[in-house]
């Protein structure tokens, strides 16, 4: 683990490196959950396995110990700087679970990612169809992989220009970690440096 600082206090990142890079992903957790969670690390193996070099990034407020997460604006700013500071291979992915999917989102463009991976975006809060997300999506000039859970509460993002959604069994939690792992894979492999 290493301790970056940021404007909201030190992240913590944990880095998997592998021998000639063919690229980097970086990854962020949800609002309640951490680095450890299912569905990050079947994308982080998968991505391994393709000799992508990968970073998971745990924010300010879990490293502090809070259990609430800060306001976006925070989570962005802190996220960034976070990039800044790593000395990564490209071309650079972005992506998380949930919030740290939402982060990526927002910050895509400024991150210079050659694409952004969402493990189950959160389109609304649950019962709340109307309080939309899909802007932040929708906003992603890059190319997108979204892999979502057929039921999940939070809503189903539709596919688009650039913009693929791959539907596994389950809901938010994401636990299908090999049907993860492939799409991961699947939709890696190509944007990858050296490849084909």
């Amino acid at each position: 683990m290493k301790e970056i600082p940021t404007p909201h206090g030190p992240a913590r990142v944990e880095l998997h490196e592998v021998g000639s890079p063919r690229g980097t992903l970086v990854l962020g957790h949800g609002a309640g959950g951490g680095i450890g969670a299912p569905d990050l690390v079947a994308a982080r193996d998968a991505a391994l396995e393709l000799d992508v070099a990968v970073a998971l990034v745990e924010q300010p407020y879990r490293v502090a110990g809070r259990k609430s997460p800060a306001p976006a604006a925070q989570l962005d700013v802190a996220w960034l700087a976070v990039l800044e500071a790593l000395d990564v291979a490209r071309p650079l992915f972005v992506g998380g679970r949930s919030s740290g999917a939402r982060v990526a989102c927002r910050t895509a463009e400024a991150a210079g990612a050659a694409g952004v991976l969402c493990l189950a975006f959160p389109v609304h809060p649950p019962g709340r169809p109307e309080k939309t997300r899909l802007s932040e999506l929708d906003a992603v000039a890059a190319p997108v992989l979204v892999v979502q859970g057929e039921r999940d509460p939070f809503g189903m993002p539709p596919g688009g220009e650039g913009r693929e959604v791959v539907v596994v069994p389950g809901t938010h939690s994401l636990r299908s970690a090999k049907r993860i792992a492939e799409a991961v894979a699947d939709w890696l492999a190509p944007r990858r440096s050296g490849s084909g």
